[in-house]
């Protein structure tokens, strides 16, 4: 493909002398005053670069081509003639990938992927053995973060009769977290023998997990005086210093639906430190983002109405996983993806998982842009 009269060139045009002027306006101190401004304008500027960046070694990949196409023509040397036929092959098969990945750049990004998020695991249906599973997806999630130098912090648990958990709550920070963790949202069904089952009968059970993109402090309106303060003592792992200091918090606000006008009570405990200020700023945190989860919430059904397979988004309440133990299966339903490969997976191994789920809305996003 020549580098003139490209389209896809001429629909990067705008793109490059846009970037030039967000550099410029990033630096300007009016802006930098500004910072819900700011933060936009830098996460702008960064996207704009990844683009910038891959139109110039497409623009490198073109010419490479035309100038190999002209040594071919005209040069003598059987040597140079290969070299040439060398460079063209390998620019050849650059160009398709770079018109991809050009392509999925150009798509508009989901605007929470960059952010951190706090993952809700709680048991299902299935007792005591739902409450086993919700213990091992989160040692699973653990040992994935891990992969990814990502941090994990608790925030509150309520522990199963048997083992593993109710329900768990934790935040997970790093880098483009909510872009690779929101697959994750939806319930997991686990099929397999309880370890209290005397007959050796497989039961079904499930764990609902819910991923939400954590709020920023300007990403919501909270009225901090209207928020009721209560603190507790912290029970569990700690020592001797848990149980006579009252470090756990508990914060009620009443929120009013900016929608449908009702108003109801959210409730947030954090007993994540012996720390009560630190408590209270996490509780904060979580309070700010469950008010953003609900109030973000219809632009997540407006997504889910426009597509059909609904890869990340949409109903929670969607059986999207099926870990199978006698058969050591795991099927992704989303994507009819099957993997015999279970011990792993539930080592953290799901990186295969999540990249398949990406191309898969990847490939949505680009046919509903119709690039």
């Amino acid at each position: 493909m020549a580098i003139e009269n490209n389209q896809l060139l001429e629909r990067l045009e705008g793109l490059v002398s846009r970037y030039e002027e967000v550099g410029t306006l990033i630096t300007d101190p009016s802006v930098i005053a500004d910072q819900r401004r700011y933060v936009k304008l830098t996460k702008e500027y960064k996207d704009l670069g990844a683009i910038v960046k891959k139109r110039k070694d497409y623009i490198q990949a073109l010419q490479t081509i035309e100038d190999a196409k002209e040594m071919i023509a005209a040069e003598e040397d059987p040597e140079m003639k290969e070299m040439a036929r060398e460079e063209l092959n390998e620019a050849q098969e650059r160009v398709p990938q770079l018109e991809e990945d050009i392509k999925l750049l150009l798509v508009p990004a989901d605007p929470e992927d960059d952010k951190n998020v706090i993952m809700e695991i709680r048991g299902g249906t299935g007792g005591d053995e739902a409450a086993l599973f919700a213990g091992d997806l989160f040692r699973m999630y653990t040992k994935y973060c891990e992969t990814k130098g990502w941090r994990v912090a608790v925030s509150s648990f309520t522990e199963g009769a048997a083992g593993g958990y109710k329900e768990i709550i934790f935040s997970v920070t790093g880098e483009k977290v909510y872009g690779t963790l929101k697959y994750e949202s939806g319930v997991h069904r686990v099929q397999r023998v309880p370890a209290t089952e005397t007959q050796g009968r497989v039961h079904t059970s499930a764990a609902t997990v819910a991923v939400l993109p954590e709020a920023e402090e300007f990403d919501v309106e909270i009225n901090e005086g209207a928020i009721k303060w209560d603190t507790f003592r912290s029970s569990g792992a700690g020592g001797q210093n848990v149980n006579k200091v009252e470090s756990g918090v508990r914060a009620r606000y009443m929120w009013t639906n900016p929608i449908t006008g009702e108003t109801e009570e959210i409730l947030v405990e954090c007993t994540e430190t012996r720390d009560q200020p630190k408590n209270k700023e996490r509780a904060l945190a979580r309070l700010r983002t469950f008010i953003y989860d609900k109030e973000h919430q219809k632009y997540i059904d407006d997504i889910a109405s426009r597509r059909k397979t609904m890869v990340s988004t949409g109903d929670r309440s969607a059986k999207i996983r099926t870990y199978n133990y006698p058969q050591g299966r795991i099927t992704d339903h989303r994507i009819g993806y099957t993997i015999y490969n279970l011990a792993a997976f539930m080592d953290g191994d799901i990186q295969e998982c999540i990249d398949r789920l990406i191309v898969a809305e990847n490939a949505e996003r680009l046919k509903e842009s119709a690039l």
